[in-house]
């Protein structure tokens, strides 16, 4: 430990300084100098670029569990705390989130519709239920809106619309887009606040057009839409907080990225096993995957009857499928 407290610091102090004050000989400190790494320390400075470069590659999003995961569908097999403990001896530290804060004004006249989905944010099937809601980013230019709509089997982002002013018009695109995208049976539960433009005419319109079952959160309660609200938070901390754009251009192409690159397609989401939300409903399609599991591709054998399963990973709530 002093030899290689001695290495760290020779470039600020004199080596025959250092040496007497620790009570080592320098004869001993140039000899340890020529001697060959440790097999484990040699193991510790590979696999530390390689977990660098993985934070790198995800702009400083990934935490140790997520790196860790990574490196395991890339073939390196290794400890979880060995992963941490060289991301922290590399300064190597995930973004943490900010205190949220509830910005929905329920203050009209319109109609509200029941909270039906009852935080039951595990559905058996794609398409059963959706989740959807508004937030927005500054840019130097002003205000910029974004509306998304995620589907609760794999919390892939289904629909998104961007727009400069806060009217049911941004919503209905993000809508129209899942719609046209997804083509959803009918009788899907599509769960969102109370805000104006989820409980506008024109938007309950065309949820009935295509049999689509309008559920709405209790006033003031942001926890019944938290899939939704956990969405924005990961956004914001992961590509928000980070950036300064001048123009609202800047601001549209890298949330396109974020959003349609990265969240859907690369992103490993802890509710999905460390999955990508694309991958887990390829995965699905493949092996008849209910999301209440929750593993990796590589742990699925071949066949498995997997209905009713759970695990750790799996938010708390009852199953989609027992709503009466």
């Amino acid at each position: 430990m002093r030899f290689a407290f001695i290495a760290r610091e020779k470039a600020c102090y004199p080596v025959a300084l250092m040496c007497r004050v620790l009570t080592v000989s320098r004869a001993g400190y140039y000899a340890w100098c020529k001697r060959p790494a440790a097999q484990h320390s040699q193991e510790d400075q590979r696999l530390g670029l390689d977990v660098a470069a993985i934070y790198r590659e995800s702009h400083g999003r990934y935490g140790s569990p997520r790196v860790h995961f990574e490196l395991r569908e890339r073939g390196q097999r290794t400890g979880r705390k060995r992963v941490a403990r060289l991301m922290r001896m590399a300064g190597l530290r995930a973004r943490a989130p900010r205190r949220f804060r509830c910005t929905t004004d329920s203050g009209h006249g319109l109609p509200i519709k029941q909270n039906l989905l009852e935080r039951r944010f595990t559905v058996p099937t794609p398409n059963c239920g959706w989740v959807t809601d508004i937030t927005y980013v500054w840019t130097l230019e002003g205000w910029l809106y974004l509306a998304v709509i995620l589907d609760l089997f794999s919390r892939r982002v289904v629909g998104w619309s961007l727009s400069e002013r806060l009217e049911r018009g941004i919503a209905l695109d993000a809508l129209k887009m899942a719609l046209q995208d997804r083509q959803p049976p009918p009788g899907l539960l599509h769960h969102s606040d109370r805000g104006s433009q989820y409980a506008s005419h024109d938007y309950q319109q065309l949820l009935a057009v295509h049999g689509i079952h309008s559920s709405m959160s209790r006033k003031g309660n942001c926890w019944d839409n938290a899939v939704a609200e956990s969405f924005f938070a990961t956004l914001k901390v992961e590509l928000v907080y980070e950036r300064q754009w001048t123009t609202r251009t800047q601001a549209r192409s890298e949330l396109f990225e974020y959003i349609e690159l990265f969240y859907n397609r690369q992103r490993r989401h802890s509710a999905l096993g460390y999955l990508c939300p694309t991958e887990f409903e390829r995965l699905a399609s493949r092996h008849a995957l209910q999301p209440v599991l929750r593993l990796p591709a590589s742990c699925l054998p071949q066949t498995v009857d997997i209905a009713g399963l759970r695990s750790a990973h799996a938010h708390a709530g009852e199953d989609f499928s027992k709503n009466p």
